[in-house]
């Protein structure tokens, strides 16, 4: 398929979903901005696939954000699409709850998708066009086992995605929400838990770039899983106790 954006922003660009975006739209002739803490590692992006160019960032750094964007938009013209997809992984549950991963994780996971936001938004308003995905997570559905730390970031993004939507609609910016399963990647091979229905990294990025391309609010996949945590989302705190004891908690 031809993607129907000229300029791509991708942040967390250097492992994972980031970096399979980052190749698929590329090789289909994409200008793609690829983005993440390790320069080497996108330095290395860079080298191996034409059409990708570095711009080393912390996504946290709000001023850092604000320039590697302007940068972007300077070398390479308007950013028509922005994968904000820089986030971790810290596994975290009540015995062994820790504040300061909390913190960590929503500086990344949810602000530096925040940052990105204010560093895109008006550009694109005032020309009347522009794509703004936001990757989250069927973590952000509910409150899940030993996602302590990393669902209430995810979660915030999908409400932060729901509320810029409607209104960003009426200037011609499009904003949807990714939300992946499980994903074989660097930040799930951390994992010793069971991760049932997990794709490949490739697998998911052409599911992202279709659904993205058609426009849709919500890419999300694998279905089995999504219908689960759906599931999940709308069933009362006594079920959904005994289903996260049950079912989730394995």
């Amino acid at each position: 398929m031809s993607p129907p954006w000229r300029t791509a922003w991708i942040t967390g660009a250097s492992t994972g979903i980031g970096r399979e975006v980052a190749v698929r739209l590329a090789r289909a002739g994409v200008k793609v901005a690829a983005s993440a803490r390790s320069a080497d590692a996108l330095a290395a992006l860079a080298r191996e696939v034409p059409g990708i160019s570095a711009h080393p960032l912390d996504v946290a750094n709000a001023s850092a954000t604000a320039r590697v964007a302007a940068e972007v938009s300077r070398d390479l013209g308007p950013i028509d699409l922005a994968l904000l997809n820089a986030g971790i992984w810290q596994p975290m549950g009540g015995t062994d709850f820790d504040a300061a991963k909390s913190a960590q994780s929503m500086a990344v996971n949810y602000q530096g998708v925040a940052n990105a936001i204010a560093a895109l938004a008006p550009a694109m308003i005032a020309r009347g066009g522009g794509h703004l995905a936001l990757v989250a997570s069927v973590a952000g559905y509910r409150g899940l086992p030993k996602a302590a730390a990393y669902g209430p970031t995810k979660a915030a993004v999908i409400a932060l995605a729901e509320s810029l939507r409607p209104d960003l609609a009426r200037h011609g910016v499009k904003v949807s929400v990714v939300n992946p399963g499980f994903v074989a990647t660097p930040m799930t091979a951390v994992n010793t838990f069971p991760m049932p229905f997990m794709i490949p990294a490739d697998d998911a990025a052409e599911r992202i770039v279709r659904g993205l391309a058609a426009g849709r609010f919500e890419v999300a996949f694998p279905w089995p899983l999504v219908a689960a945590l759906k599931l999940a989302r709308v069933l009362p705190y006594p079920l959904f106790f005994w289903y996260a004891r049950t079912f989730l908690a394995r």
